[in-house]
């Protein structure tokens, strides 16, 4: 079904690409609220909102160019728009402070990473090792590793476990709205933490999963908010956007067909307003004229 934001003018409308409507787009993106657990009058708003939205319509388009059916589409939208749930709560500051600390020192922040490195840590215990680990040097760095600090090092090392606890929480959400949280999805929005979940899978869950991983990738690296908070990025380049997902092509994470969509997609100008809102407003020409050059 189209929504009628996708039949004004798609240069206007914020809409653009969404396959759900927009009502049911801003309901699941709501879920991304989430009560202080300190402070039970104060809702921290979702972080990930305006990534979430932005990932969940080019995932779409990137999907349908590939030829998926649009019903599995819109149950791909869907996941897309939740696929960072496990970070509702994300408690700004803190989290910044913690993982800006661990890449000052080269600690891995992805739970695969983490067991190449410790490979002793039990599965999906990573943020248990994490704290046994680094928790009396973090307190000695003024951060001492509280319930609520554990919670921000579990948004990265111990992300399913917390995704699946936060869609828990929104279920009953889910049911009224008539969606369906089926096994596919979580192996979806899992892909990028967890590769290893979708190693039995279909081929096309595969294919979604890495869709995903490319679009919110390409996403983040252009998102100016989150590289200075997630990554204590100063400036974003797209240039290195695309390096980062030709080396997830080079180690099996991305397929070549997938990675020459997003390209030959981007290139033909389809995301620059996408990538202009994530940009904070602005592409320079320069970076415009890299854009197209991606054919």
């Amino acid at each position: 079904m189209r929504s009628t934001a996708q039949r004004s003018s798609p240069l206007q409308s914020p809409y653009r690409y969404l396959v759900v409507s927009p009502s049911l787009a801003g309901t699941l993106l709501k879920c991304y609220d989430y009560p202080h657990p300190l402070n039970p009058h104060t809702i921290i708003r979702g972080y990930d909102k305006a990534h979430a939205f932005r990932t969940a319509k080019m995932c779409a388009v990137v999907a349908q160019h590939l030829s998926h059916e649009q019903s599995r589409v819109r149950q791909f939208q869907i996941a897309c728009l939740l696929h960072d749930l496990g970070r509702a709560g994300l408690d700004r500051q803190l989290f910044g402070k913690i993982w800006s600390w661990a890449r000052s020192l080269n600690i891995p922040t992805r739970p695969a990473e983490w067991r190449l490195r410790y490979p002793r840590s039990g599965y999906g215990r990573e943020t248990e090792a994490f704290v046994k680990t680094y928790g009396q040097a973090l307190a000695k760095e003024g951060l001492p590793l509280t319930k609520w600090a554990c919670e921000q090092v579990e948004m990265r090392l111990g992300f399913a476990r917390r995704h699946r606890r936060q869609l828990k929480r929104v279920k009953p959400l889910l049911e009224s709205l008539g969606i369906r949280w089926l096994p596919w999805m979580e192996q979806v929005t899992l892909y990028y933490y967890y590769p290893e979940k979708l190693e039995k899978s279909s081929e096309w869950v595969r294919e979604l999963g890495e869709i995903l991983v490319a679009c919110e990738q390409l996403e983040a690296y252009s998102n100016r908010r989150r590289g200075t908070d997630y990554y204590a990025r100063s400036k974003e380049n797209f240039r290195e956007a695309f390096r980062y997902l030709d080396s997830l092509k080079r180690q099996g994470r991305l397929r070549a067909k997938v990675v020459r969509a997003v390209r030959q997609l981007t290139a033909s100008g389809i995301f620059d307003s996408i990538l202009k809102a994530a940009r904070g407003g602005k592409l320079s020409r320069r970076e415009q004229q890299f854009l197209r050059s991606l054919q």
